[in-house]
């Protein structure tokens, strides 16, 4: 297709016979700007936050470890029932939540870092509470405080970025999510030393200390993170005007504010809903994984102590599985076939765990191909749906979505993941075999659907030529 776009200020016409080719190139130079100032501003400790959300959602298993069970007398499905309630308000309240942060009056580093320190202190009160009941409540707190962050940091790292620019960050922004369970093993693994301190069992310094963190980082959140690009005071008037001429450039007239907005036509868009669908089904695995590895672990002979350490190699691979894809997928201008691949990693790593090969060894390596091909699909899934929104009210919307309702496998995972069925727990591997090759299934269908639309809209083009195409409605999908 040929679409011409206009850039303010310097008058340039920029041709691009695909999207899969990047505006960018054909910046001028003055435009083509580096990305370094907001990446050292954004990343870093929108990154740090995510981390933090991941020890403070994660350490429940740490501490499961460490006799958290019988120190508080949970019935036998108690645990279950502690990852299930949290998500009840992570869901819920994504979405209401992500607009409020999207109004004019409301500044981001204020709105997230309030956030932060509330959900570090209910973190850190898990280690104070005497009872089933209380933990239970607490663990129903830090969903509602919870789920602020992360839609809320995937909606501003999405409004500085072009479509190109998103991928490599989403997965730089996912990563610091992966070192989080990373970093919750070998924390454990130092922090259950402290058993007995102040008359502490362990595994309630683990809840303590790493609820303290998450408080002493929402200080950085208030004090670093930056307001959208449109009012970002970082940067000098020349660099915000030449940031926003890019981002016209790559992504047409974005609607930047809450009125007048198609409400219904958003919450039914396709490019939302398919998007969550997938990341359903890959999250799936990342919840199941923190139910099985545990045992996994403790099959190979290896007590709570190494236990904790030799998870650690397992998310570094979904780190490097992560950023390495998906800086190939935007530097390619696609999604799918890494989408698939990644699909394939989770299917092969399924098998092996229903099959329930004789050596744990084998189990344990599944668990690298499942980390690995899980955690690629939440960065390039996220980016994917960005990457085909338009307007401010959308992308809002759509984080939300993908972040809170794509959550919802948690719900599964809580409840196949039966305790009597350990070690081999059929219904967890069958179920979590099956969401992976729906995922596939879907994968297709919505490639598909892309593909169609961007041969009706190149016809389009090519009958009535760009200036007669309003680029908030129509353009070019990526897939």
């Amino acid at each position: 297709m040929s679409e011409k776009v206009m850039v303010v200020g310097d008058e340039a016409a920029v041709n691009r016979s695909t999207d899969h080719s990047s505006v960018e190139d054909a910046l001028p130079q003055k435009i083509n700007m580096s990305t370094t100032k907001w990446d050292l501003r954004l990343i870093p400790i929108l990154g740090c936050t995510y981390t933090l959300l991941f020890l403070d959602r994660t350490n429940i298993a740490n501490a499961r470890i460490e006799g958290l069970e019988k120190g508080l007398n949970m019935p036998s499905n108690g645990y279950n029932i502690n990852l299930w309630i949290f998500f009840i308000p992570f869901v819920l309240i994504e979405i209401p939540t992500n607009i409020l942060m999207s109004l004019p009056r409301i500044k981001p580093n204020i709105f997230l870092g309030i956030n932060t320190l509330c959900l570090g202190i209910i973190a850190t009160c898990q280690g104070l509470t005497h009872s089933y009941g209380g933990l239970l409540a607490l663990r129903f707190l830090l969903g509602i405080f919870e789920a602020t962050l992360p839609a809320g940091a995937t909606l501003l790292i999405a409004s500085y970025y072009t479509r190109r620019e998103a991928s490599l960050r989403f997965a730089l922004f996912f990563m610091f999510g992966a070192f989080g369970p990373c970093i919750s093993g070998l924390l454990a693994f130092a922090i259950r030393n402290m058993n007995g301190v102040d008359g502490k069992e362990g595994w309630r310094w683990i809840f303590i200390i790493e609820g303290l963190f998450t408080i002493a980082i929402s200080v950085f959140v208030y004090l670093i993170v930056p307001d959208f690009p449109e009012k970002a005071k970082f940067l000098t008037p020349m660099e915000r005007e030449n940031l926003l001429n890019k981002l016209h450039a790559d992504k047409g007239d974005e609607k930047l504010d809450l009125k007048s907005i198609p409400w219904l036509k958003i919450l039914t868009d396709y490019k939302i809903w398919f998007p969550t669908l997938l990341f359903f089904c890959c999250d799936m695995t990342a919840a199941s994984m923190t139910s099985f590895i545990p045992t996994i672990l403790t099959e190979l002979g290896w007590k709570a102590a190494r236990a904790q350490v030799m998870s650690i190699p397992i998310w570094v691979t979904a780190i490097v599985c992560q950023v390495m894809s998906c800086w190939l997928s935007g530097k390619a201008g696609v999604r799918f076939p890494f989408q698939l691949g990644a699909i394939s990693f989770v299917i092969a790593g399924w098998i092996i765990q229903i099959v329930y090969v004789p050596s744990p060894g084998v189990r344990y390596f599944s668990l690298y191909l499942l980390s690995g091909g899980t955690f690629l699909q939440m960065a390039l899934l996220t980016s994917w749906m960005v990457n085909n929104l338009r307007g401010r009210a959308s992308i809002a919307v759509g984080t939300a979505i993908i972040l809170g309702l794509g959550n919802c496998a948690n719900f599964v995972a809580a409840n196949v993941f039966i305790k009597r069925e350990s070690p081999r727990y059929p219904t967890g591997f069958r179920t979590g075999l099956s969401v992976a090759c729906a995922g596939f299934v879907l994968t297709l269908i919505y490639v598909g659907i892309l593909y169609l639309h961007n041969r009706k809209f190149d016809r389009k083009v090519r009958e009535k030529g760009t200036d007669e195409i309003d680029t908030q409605k129509e353009y070019r999908y990526v897939y």
